[in-house]
């Protein structure tokens, strides 16, 4: 099924379009001016740009039970997440995370094609905001334009200059707050404020800086074109059921101008009056009524468009509209089918668990290391005895004082400095512990025990480990 619409994916853009009429690896680029377009669809986009660069900005300087919401300390090895302290040995939870992602993205690509691309992709984010800036200095697509084609002078360097320092400020201030994750946001600022900014911070902003005005301020569509591989493999994950912006070649075709009012199957036209509009306002400059391509991110600004051309013209809307490849050749389109269903399922299932895990996670990690150096030891009262370093972490944010319990054989007996212990928020304490048992009891030469580590003041706060215990076997 996905192979059939990956061979319509073809390219109709105008980069691919330049040349002699050679296949090309990659053309020169034509800069693309997008024409500003309201509706719908614009509105859903610009609500996404608001959202998530609010998201982003805002975090970071969110304060929360004495810290930064979110924020990764890499040097103390600690990860806030609103109220949620991670260590380095919670890294499976994230990796738990990027499945559900990428669960989603195949999950809304195989439901409405690419949304994620269109309205919530950073790339796409912060184009759209380079864009907004773009059209306050300079204007319209046109006044834009115009500009472009003419010679250099005072008024066109001053509207220049002023564009691109908005642009760079805004660049730098993005990649100073996503310094504010790694660093505290709050002395962060302090330090800039007072020229004393360290090395690495100094680089990372200007790097991110640099980056977030790169791509979004002059490669744009590039990055979605050539840079992008979801671009590439998005084919895979569509079938014919798949909601995707087309365009009605059969109500549209043959396309024509004409006067407002005039009805089309009298002057034996289309619906679609040739405006171009739907390539004017295209982020990528394709022509949606080629047919589906690959560099279609999804944005539904050629539906917005459309539409408003056909309430001028007295139409119908929707000649571009989302609907799916079986609609189109008149068959009954399924959005619910197993593809999706599993896809529901598996989702539903781990982001679920994830949520469970977390909850029920014990900010305690004990890590039992035995004393290599001898396989046992006898005592002066002709015990058994086994040397252990205990590894504990507390990855709670206050102090605990633990207990340490061993079991497993009848008779043990367990030698440690102090009983209770403290341990600090955050603190990694070596414990070196002994355990002696009479070799009576012993069946084997190896057998298992336990360590069991639990706090005076909180029963739900425990670890359970288990070790082995090496000693004689005496014969009976």
């Amino acid at each position: 099924m996905a192979d059939e619409p990956a061979a319509s994916m073809h390219s109709s853009s105008p980069e691919s379009q330049q040349g002699s009429g050679e296949d090309q690896m990659y053309a020169r680029r034509e800069k693309i001016y997008p024409r500003e377009v309201h509706g719908i669809f614009a509105n859903l986009r610009v609500l996404g740009v608001i959202v998530l660069l609010g998201l982003y900005y805002g975090i970071a300087w969110l304060p929360w039970d004495g810290h930064q919401a979110v924020l990764f300390d890499l040097p103390a090895r600690k990860f806030y997440v609103f109220g949620l302290t991670f260590w380095p040995q919670d890294f499976f939870y994230f990796a738990w995370l990027l499945v559900i992602a990428a669960l989603s993205l195949f999950f809304f690509t195989a439901l409405a094609g690419r949304l994620w691309c269109g309205y919530a992709c950073p790339q796409t984010v912060w184009t759209e905001a380079f864009l907004w800036i773009e059209r306050k200095i300079e204007g319209t697509r046109n006044q834009q334009m115009k500009r472009d084609k003419g010679a250099m002078n005072a008024a066109k360097f001053r509207v220049k200059a002023t564009k691109h320092f908005l642009w760079i400020a805004f660049s730098l201030y993005t990649g100073f707050t996503f310094v504010g994750y790694f660093t505290p946001i709050r002395e962060l600022s302090a330090s800039l404020l007072s020229f004393s900014l360290g090395p690495w911070e100094t680089f990372w902003i200007i790097f991110y800086g640099f980056a977030t005005y790169g791509n979004a301020g002059w490669m744009r569509e590039q990055v979605c074109i050539y840079m992008c591989p979801y671009a590439r493999f998005q084919s895979a994950m569509f079938d014919k059921d798949t909601l995707i912006i087309s365009y009605d070649t059969n109500r549209g075709d043959p396309r024509g101008s004409r006067k407002r009012g005039t009805d089309p199957r009298q002057a034996g036209l289309g619906d679609c009056v040739d405006c171009t509009l739907c390539v004017q306002v295209c982020p990528t400059g394709i022509d949606i009524r080629d047919g589906l391509q690959y560099q279609c991110i999804g944005c539904a600004a050629c539906i917005d468009v459309c539409d408003d051309v056909m309430d001028k013209m007295g139409y119908p809307r929707g000649l571009v509209r989302y609907t799916t490849e079986n609609a189109m050749a008149g068959v009954k389109t399924h959005i619910t089918r197993p593809r999706t269903i599993m896809y529901l399922i598996l989702l539903a299932a781990l982001s679920v668990g994830l949520v469970y895990a977390i909850s029920q996670r014990v900010p305690l990690e004990l890590d039992i290391i035995r004393d290599r150096n001898t396989l046992y030891r006898e005592t002066a009262q002709g015990l058994a005895e086994n040397v252990y370093v205990l590894k504990i972490i507390n990855m709670d944010e206050q102090p605990h004082y633990y207990r340490l319990k061993v079991s497993g054989l009848e008779g043990l007996e367990l030698v440690v400095s102090e009983q209770p212990f403290e341990v600090r928020a955050g603190e990694v304490l070596s414990l070196p512990v002994s355990v002696r048992v009479d070799p009576v009891v012993l069946e084997q030469a190896a057998s298992q025990i336990e360590f069991t580590l639990s706090a005076e003041d909180d029963p739900d706060l425990y670890r359970t480990e288990k070790a082995r215990f090496l000693g004689p076997v005496t014969s009976r």
